[in-house]
């Protein structure tokens, strides 16, 4: 699948990835999926997290599970929302946690952006979902695309942070080089775990701290 619409330099890095049976079986199976049912986020966004933060600009991965699947809410950023839009309970909760954790209170609008364009991957390991339909496009091939992109940065790069929030950010944890970068984890950030362990984690201070002892221009997560 050549024709992929991917920003150049994920595209170079992951071309390997196109020409697999599970990359095409997958393609397929997505293109089927916007012809016949309503599907999240509008096609052009599937790559967005890789649009909005190029191989060489990133400096933190933030991993989420898929795209939220109530209509006008997924913008092809994990946790993201555009930004007139109520924002989710976890995204509220990641919120509170920069609050307490940095002092400051960050911009009230769910469209991240702001920190995409800082360095972060806002990578989702399922990148398009049915509406009303959690996970419905889970187990198709995503995950070992994002497999591959998570082994590409950990092994082409160094001193990436990458923030897993719960058991399934955590699994995909496998293929990262923990000798080389720093991998924070802690409960995921919705309100059914946030109290054990997310709040109170420090992952936004932690970055910065790690980032600052390698030279490395810290996020402003406002």
């Amino acid at each position: 699948m050549k024709e992929i619409r991917l920003e150049s330099s994920w595209k170079n890095i992951l071309m390997d990835q196109f020409d697999l049976p599970y990359f095409k079986e997958l393609s397929l199976f997505v293109r089927n999926e916007y012809q016949t049912k309503e599907t999240f986020p509008n096609p052009k966004n599937i790559f967005k997290a890789f649009d909005m933060c190029p191989y060489d600009s990133v400096k933190v991965v933030i991993l989420g599970q898929d795209p939220y699947h109530g209509k006008g809410q997924a913008i092809g950023l994990s946790f993201a929302v555009p930004e007139n839009t109520t924002l989710p309970p976890s995204l509220k909760n990641i919120f509170k946690e920069i609050q307490s954790d940095l002092g400051i209170t960050p911009i009230q609008h769910g469209n991240l952006e702001r920190w995409a364009a800082q360095g972060v991957l806002l990578l989702n390991a399922t990148l398009t979902v049915n509406a009303g339909s959690p996970g419905s496009h889970q187990g198709k091939g995503w995950e070992m695309f994002t497999d591959a992109v998570i082994q590409k940065i950990s092994e082409g790069k160094q001193h990436i942070v990458f923030i897993l929030w719960g058991n399934y950010a955590r699994q995909k944890g496998i293929h990262i080089d923990r000798k080389k970068h720093l991998v924070l984890e802690a409960a995921h950030p919705s309100p059914f775990s946030a109290h054990s362990g997310f709040f109170g984690c420090k992952h936004f201070s932690k970055t910065n701290a790690y980032l600052k002892e390698h030279g490395i221009t810290k996020i402003d997560w406002k």
